[in-house]
């Protein structure tokens, strides 16, 4: 069943004296628990189309449905509670507050909600135990790693038990052996049937998921398994970028020892 449906969607923004169009045409629907990568080049339309799947933007023209309810449709309100009950955004910054507790950053969603502390709690630390920093709940950020920070971020998006996962660049500020880690979280997310969405420039992060999807200028040119999606990337942006792909996924595919 599909969850997300985007009908023909056209963005453009007016400035003044011209009109640039960022995204063309976009037409593709995700289903219920697949694992998508969303793959471009900087200006190729790839965040403006992550701003309209979060809820943060909305198109000029077509439809974007998530669980069948038409976005254009709601009032602010209804987006604002969109993104607070069906999206969980994990963002590249991590966006922690730096005086509070993992645990605490967790439940901050909670608190919106008007969860009870005790529930709140509880929850939060399920959460914390999914992504294994359990045992760090009362670290505040400036005393985690990249790579715990960015765990707690995820199990921040997960607390809420939303529809939709929603990573922009999410390994973007981790060191290599980090980001394969994050990104071996998310296929474990993605084996329990939670439904993600990767915001990506890398080829090599595409490769890992089983689907991706690749805008250029404003309009999908590729829809198809990740590995073939991302090779294609790589090959258009020279000979070091197919390179790199084919030495992350030697790295990856290496068995793991210790």
């Amino acid at each position: 069943m599909a969850l997300i449906e985007l009908d023909h969607i056209v963005k453009t923004y007016d400035l003044g004296l011209s009109k640039v169009p960022a995204l063309r045409d976009i037409h593709f629907s995700i289903n219920r628990g697949e694992f998508v990568a969303i793959v471009g080049q900087s200006g190729s339309g790839k965040s403006t189309l992550m701003n309209i799947l979060g809820c943060l933007d909305v198109p000029t023209e077509g439809h974007y449905r998530l669980g069948g309810r038409d976005v254009g449709e709601l009032s602010d309100d209804e987006l604002a509670d969109v993104r607070n009950l069906e999206i969980g955004f994990i963002f590249q910054s991590f966006q922690l507050l730096p005086r509070a507790s993992a645990l605490e950053n967790v439940e901050l969603p909670l608190i919106y909600r008007g969860v009870a502390k005790k529930d709140r709690r509880e929850r939060a630390i399920a959460a914390l135990e999914i992504v294994q920093l359990k045992d760090r709940m009362t670290h505040r950020p400036a005393e985690l790693s990249g790579g715990q920070r960015q765990r707690v971020a995820i199990a921040r998006a997960l607390v809420t038990q939303p529809s939709l996962l929603l990573a922009d660049e999410p390994t973007g500020n981790l060191d290599s052996k980090t980001g394969e880690d994050i990104v071996q979280l998310f296929l474990e997310l993605h084996g329990k049937g939670n439904t993600i969405i990767l915001v990506t420039h890398e080829p090599k992060l595409a490769a890992r998921c089983p689907r991706a999807v690749r805008i250029v200028d404003g309009l999908v040119i590729a829809d198809g398994p990740g590995r073939a999606v991302a090779m294609a990337n790589a090959e258009a942006l020279g000979a070091e970028a197919v390179a790199q792909l084919l030495a992350a996924q030697h790295a990856a595919e290496a068995p793991r020892h210790g």
